[in-house]
């Protein structure tokens, strides 16, 4: 039995924040020592530049994945997948794959917009719940 494309693409969404995670945490290790990060960390050693920016697209993901989530197994466990559901997820996983590059590259403008689609996508699922 195969799993509902919303599913997979749940998994593909973790794949995408396992790469954030890798990319972000790579890029803070280079101004951040490994004996600091290995450590307590009781003071602060901020990040700056692309280092900064992609902890904080980092964060935004996990802002919006667990609303990804809920909305994929809510639509799923309601039996209301179809077209909606499917388009929303690959809008929800496409646009959160493209938003960590342009953050990075502080591409303003465009970056918001994908943000806004990736929204978009979420907002399909849910709507896909309550329709008939």
């Amino acid at each position: 039995m195969n799993a509902a494309p919303e599913l997979q693409l749940i998994g593909a969404a973790i794949i995408v924040g396992i790469v954030q995670l890798f990319w972000a945490t790579g890029a803070a290790r280079a101004q951040q020592n490994l004996k600091w990060a290995a450590g307590p960390r009781d003071e602060d050693m901020p990040l700056v530049g692309v280092a900064a920016r992609l902890d904080r697209a980092f964060k935004n993901f996990m802002e919006t994945f667990p609303f990804f989530v809920a909305a994929v197994f809510a639509a799923y466990l309601v039996a209301k997948t179809g077209p909606l559901t499917l388009w929303g997820a690959v809008l929800y996983v496409v646009a959160r794959a493209l938003y960590v590059p342009l953050y990075a590259g502080a591409v303003t403008g465009v970056r918001t917009l994908v943000w806004f689609v990736s929204l978009i996508g979420i907002l399909m699922i849910v709507a896909a719940i309550f329709l008939a």
